[in-house]
């Protein structure tokens, strides 16, 4: 027998988590030296977080330690369960170092279980929706091969589109040089990114300003959407609602058989994208290419 986890960067809401009956690791932040756990929105203070940031605080995000997995996995195993893990990037984080540590450990006690991590090679919803579908395969009686081989094809599948407002998050993060971080905010261009086939930050093109950032992003779902009847499509905001809303509008009107959800982004991704960040989750024929940055 296997459980079915997930982790709360992929910010799927706390309510779908214990729709689909998941299990969450919740990644740490912090902000003005206190710690906190992201639990998907169920009393996360946004409005706190996003106000401490924009008043010039710079949250701080870190990494499980091994002793962290081994308090998260020893149940499972001492129940006799093995665990099913869909992971955020293993790209973006050093975290699965640590995770990878505290197995071996557990494996030596523990030599009859089993921990099985698919990297979803994505981000925010772009992982989560992966683990959506496991668990509506799971809840239906999938075995775990069944899961794992409907995730190999289907990660490739998932679109992710999101514009920054401030590239200086992205540059503390080190997603983006200091050059390119000041000549931005000086021209004011907004970099659409997407995550690749290896699951890191690629910037597919620059635009000039929030409206064309929007209706890029809704032209991105309009024209590379399929099976809209299947797969939800994630509209997230990061403290921007009403620009989020007027994105949602302009898919909902070109797509009207698209089931759409909008959802503020967590503080755990909101401290390397910033305030004002924009994107969107869908499924589509294939996983974005990017094109070398200039």
């Amino acid at each position: 027998m296997s459980v079915l986890i997930c982790d709360s960067n992929g910010e799927l809401w706390h309510t779908r988590v214990k729709e689909l009956g998941l299990d969450c690791i919740s990644m740490p932040y912090s902000i003005k030296g206190e710690e906190f756990y992201y639990d998907l929105g169920e009393k996360t203070d946004f409005e706190y977080f996003y106000d401490c940031v924009r008043g010039g605080e710079i949250p701080k995000t870190q990494a499980l330690n091994p002793e962290d997995y081994k308090r998260i996995l020893t149940p499972y195993f001492e129940r006799g369960e093995d665990v099913l893990y869909v992971s955020f990037s293993h790209k973006l984080s050093g975290t699965f170092a640590q995770l990878d540590a505290a197995y071996k450990e557990l494996k030596e006690r523990y030599p009859d279980r089993k921990l099985t991590v698919f990297n979803t090679k994505s981000i925010s919803l772009g992982a989560g929706i992966q683990a959506e579908q496991a668990a509506i395969l799971k809840q239906a009686g999938a075995s775990d091969e069944e899961i794992l081989t409907f995730l190999k094809e289907f990660t490739n599948r998932v679109c992710v589109y999101f514009v920054v407002d401030d590239l200086m998050h992205l540059k503390r993060g080190g997603r983006c040089s200091g050059l390119a971080a000041v000549a931005g905010t000086i021209l004011g261009l907004k970099p659409m990114l997407t995550i690749d086939e290896e699951g890191g930050l690629k910037v597919i093109s620059k635009l000039g300003g929030r409206k064309k950032a929007i209706s890029t992003l809704a032209g991105k779902v309009i024209a590379e959407l399929e099976d809209e009847d299947k797969y939800t499509v994630y509209i997230i905001d990061a403290d921007c609602k009403e620009e989020g809303d007027k994105l949602r509008d302009m898919i909902a009107a070109k797509r009207p058989g698209a089931h759409l959800v909008r959802q503020i982004v967590g503080p755990v991704i909101g401290s390397h994208c910033g305030p004002g960040t924009l994107g969107v989750i869908f499924v589509g024929k294939q996983r974005p290419v990017p094109i070398k940055e200039a």
